[in-house]
């Protein structure tokens, strides 16, 4: 499904360095893997470049074998939105929108078919917060916060999700709970694929 070759990121600061340096990596349809190292080893530009939110300096990655590192910007953010759920490190939401408008914002982001509301009030319950459905971000916890970045991740049924982080600010419950919801979320995939 995801295939990468001799990625590399190069930055320039003080001067150069390689955030992410030849990295080599194939990921099969419904496997669920980490991607561990210290703070500042390159994670979060390794996941920004799979996501097409970075371009690479050199390298090529491979989506369903079609390379999607030299795509242009609108085109990358097409597969973005359509085929990867991206759960950023840091909780970013619309403060101005509710849960649901917040969740459903991805599917009006491409024209598509179906129902976002419906879709949206099922990611709720599928995650245990379709009480807050029309609550504001700032009326939420950490914890709730991230399930709403998780369950509109999940809005546009995305074949691969990429989560930076999902974890970091959250207390040892709340990291168990979330975890514990992408091993589920992984399971039912596996399940819709076979």
């Amino acid at each position: 499904m995801l295939r990468i070759e001799q990625l590399c990121k190069t930055f320039v600061r003080a001067k150069e360095f390689n955030a992410v340096d030849e990295v080599n990596l194939e990921i099969n349809d419904g496997e669920f893997i980490a991607i561990i190292g210290k703070s500042g080893s390159g994670k979060s530009t390794l996941l920004n470049i799979i996501s097409g939110i970075l371009s690479p300096t050199s390298g090529k990655i491979f989506f369903d074998n079609k390379e999607i590192s030299s795509l242009s910007d609108d085109e990358k953010s097409f597969i973005r939105n359509d085929l990867i759920g991206f759960i950023p490190q840091s909780t970013v939401v619309l403060s101005t929108l509710n849960v649901l408008d917040n969740i459903c914002l991805p599917f009006f982001l491409s024209k598509r078919e179906g129902d976002p509301v419906g879709r949206g009030k099922y990611l709720l319950k599928e995650l245990g917060i379709e009480n807050l459905e029309t609550s504001y971000p700032r009326e939420l916890s950490g914890g709730e916060l991230r399930r709403v970045t998780i369950a509109r991740a999940l809005m546009n049924y995305p074949k691969i999700i990429l989560a930076d982080e999902p974890t970091s600010d959250l207390d040892v419950e709340n990291t168990k709970e979330v975890l514990k919801t992408l091993k589920e979320i992984n399971k039912k995939i596996i399940q819709q694929l076979y």
